[in-house]
């Protein structure tokens, strides 16, 4: 049964900007009421000081009420300002009636700015996680985990941070400053000229401060992940830290990586206590420019307690948005690193096959035809292997580490690709890489030396390649691999849960359920990477004598080390230095003097 992968995809073009816009492509609606809203409470906000300006000067005392027409006749439809004198609930009923309002868009910005965010960072997770899955091998190959986990989660939640909070915080601080600086001249000109004379010098400083800070930022995206990667690899590989006595020695690992953590953070808090510092500096100067000047006008008369308190209150807004712009900066520099890394991810090129690519039904003959390959430039791991192996054979490969028998499997399942010059690989007659991935890998079975199990039940991990298998038939496929009598002695039989990469079982039993899972695959080429070297010489032969009779229409390749394993097959390959030493049935290579001959008289001796 083949399985239709779901993938998630941004129509993103452009930079680290056009990405979080792509993600966020459908909710043009909620931002466009997020802009509302965020534009009602900035306008309910700034009536308040204006009733309180013209309660004091024209309410509480006898200035003429100089206001827009729209209130004059508003003043004039209640009944004048002597029934506002009398009754002063009504001044604070508006007040009151501004504020709820101001509240209640607040609370639809915030609900707006919420699901924008969230599903932002929905999409990017889901589009990053989807693109990683289709990214090369030799890509995984060069990738720390750490790294890749922290890019899928940290930076993208940066990024859903920064949209749902500090983009339209930003937005808000512009419609701030700019509402303010329009009321405080239209109040009076001179004081507002008074209150803007240092806010150069602020916004000057922010910038600088973002300049610098950018770079500590980048350093600490970086230093975090190699944190991250160290503590990966110990959760890992916990069982080998604790076999060596190792876990000082790692303790000291993760403190090294978390110190340069740490010193990078003391000198951001550094920097930005410089900043918040001068900052606060700046703005009580200005303030104090302010009150000393309205103070001065007020005395002599030029400027009413009303209109002094409202330009107090309007130039505290206008500066807290300058006070903002150094957060917002910082925050903008580490969204831009965050959505940089995860850029560089999606612009990796995914593994992809022509659109003529063949899905023909593989029925397991396989060729390899002077095949040369190297991982880099410069590099040769195989040299003019050529051999073939007929539909329903089995085919053994024996050969020293680094001789290249995992090379032949990696290339066999496209995991690497053969260019012009090195050779070519066939199946039933077709050249390899004329035959989509998606049909190979379903046609090719893959039981590893340190198998991979999932942290599900063993049910779950047998039916990775095919959900709609019966409990009898894995059983079946259990009974093959000797382990279905292990798995029913369990508490809870197939529905036992093993742990992380099946932590719970030991190494034979891990090895068997993986030969169980691969089996249920029903794949027509099986391959066994020294698949048996967790399990003694007894089980091993059981093991093989039941599958050379459930998969006796299939090619099987074995990787081994055990001449006992390999010498039913009916060819057997011998490599040595990514060459074919010698090729043949097990007969005809001990009547030659040859490694495998050496090999064979070595272990019977042993045994």
């Amino acid at each position: 049964m083949e399985t239709k992968q779901t993938q998630i995809s941004l129509p993103w073009k452009g930079g680290r900007l056009g990405l979080i816009a792509a993600a966020g492509g459908d909710r043009r609606l909620s931002f466009a009421l997020c802009c509302a809203t965020t534009l009602g409470m900035i306008g309910f906000s700034f009536l308040n000081p204006q009733i309180i300006r013209h309660t004091i000067d024209s309410v509480l005392g006898s200035a003429p009420l100089a206001a827009p027409g729209f209130v004059l006749a508003l003043v004039e439809r209640i009944g004048g300002i002597d029934v506002l004198r009398a009754n002063f609930w009504i001044p604070a009923l508006f007040v009151l009636v501004a504020a709820l309002a101001s509240g209640l868009c607040s609370m639809i910005r915030r609900y707006s700015s919420a699901e924008i965010g969230e599903t932002i960072a929905w999409r990017l997770q889901n589009t990053l996680y989807s693109h990683v899955q289709t990214l090369p091998y030799e890509w995984h190959v060069k990738s720390q985990t750490g790294d890749i986990i922290q890019r899928c989660t940290s930076d993208i939640d940066r990024v859903r941070r920064f949209v749902q909070d500090q983009l339209l915080e930003f937005m808000r601080s512009v419609c701030v400053f700019g509402f303010a600086v329009a009321m405080m001249f239209y109040m009076d000109p001179f004081m507002s000229l008074m209150a803007l004379c240092l806010i150069p010098f602020l916004f000057i400083f922010s910038v600088v401060y973002f300049k610098r800070i950018n770079k500590e930022f980048a350093n600490a995206e970086v230093a975090e992940s190699e944190m991250h990667t160290v503590a990966q690899e110990n959760y890992t590989g916990v069982q080998v830290v604790r076999a060596f006595g190792r876990e000082s020695h790692e303790v000291e690992r993760f403190s090294k990586s978390t110190r340069g953590l740490r010193e990078i953070w003391v000198r951001l808090g550094k920097m930005l206590g410089t900043f918040w510092g001068t900052g606060d500096f700046i703005t009580l100067v200005q303030l104090t420019i302010v009150v000393g000047a309205g103070i001065l006008r007020s005395v002599y008369g030029e400027l009413t307690p009303g209109t002094f308190l409202a330009f107090y209150t309007y130039c505290n807004w206008m500066i807290w948005p300058v006070r903002q712009l150094g957060r917002i900066l910082s925050d903008f520099s580490q969204v831009l690193i965050a959505a940089g890394r995860i850029k560089d991810i999606l612009a990796e090129e995914q593994e992809s096959d022509a659109p003529e690519a063949l899905e023909p039904e593989i029925k397991g003959e396989i060729c390899f035809d002077n095949v040369s390959f190297g991982y880099r430039e410069g590099e040769t791991v195989l040299r003019d292997v050529s051999f073939s192996l007929k539909s329903g054979q089995t085919m053994a490969i024996l050969g020293a580490t680094g001789s290249g028998k995992s090379t032949l499997v990696h290339l066999l399942l496209r995991l690497y690709d053969l260019k012009e010059g090195q050779g070519s690989i066939t199946i039933d007659g077709i050249d390899l890489r004329e035959i989509s991935r998606p049909r190979i890998r379903r046609s090719v079975g893959l039981c590893l030396q340190e198998p991979f199990l999932f942290s599900k039940t063993i049910r779950e991990n047998l039916c990775m390649a095919n959900a709609d298998l019966s409990l009898e038939q894995l059983k079946g496929f259990a009974e093959v691999a000797k382990v279905n009598e292990t798995v029913e002695g369990l508490v809870e039989g197939y529905d036992t849960i093993i742990g992380e990469r099946g932590v719970t079982l030991s190494g034979g039993q891990r090895q068997r359920v993986a030969i169980a899972r691969m089996l249920a695959c029903m794949s027509p080429i099986m391959i066994f990477d020294d698949s048996l070297s967790a399990v003694d010489n007894e089980t091993d032969a059981s093991i093989r004598a039941e599958l050379a009779l459930h998969a006796k229409n299939a090619t099987v390749i074995i990787i081994s080390h055990r001449i006992s394993s390999l010498m039913q097959a009916d060819k057997i390959l011998v490599l040595k230095d990514g060459t074919v030493e010698d090729f043949g049935s097990h007969e005809e290579l001990i009547g030659k003097e040859g490694s495998y001959k050496r090999i064979f008289e070595l272990q019977r001796g042993a045994d």
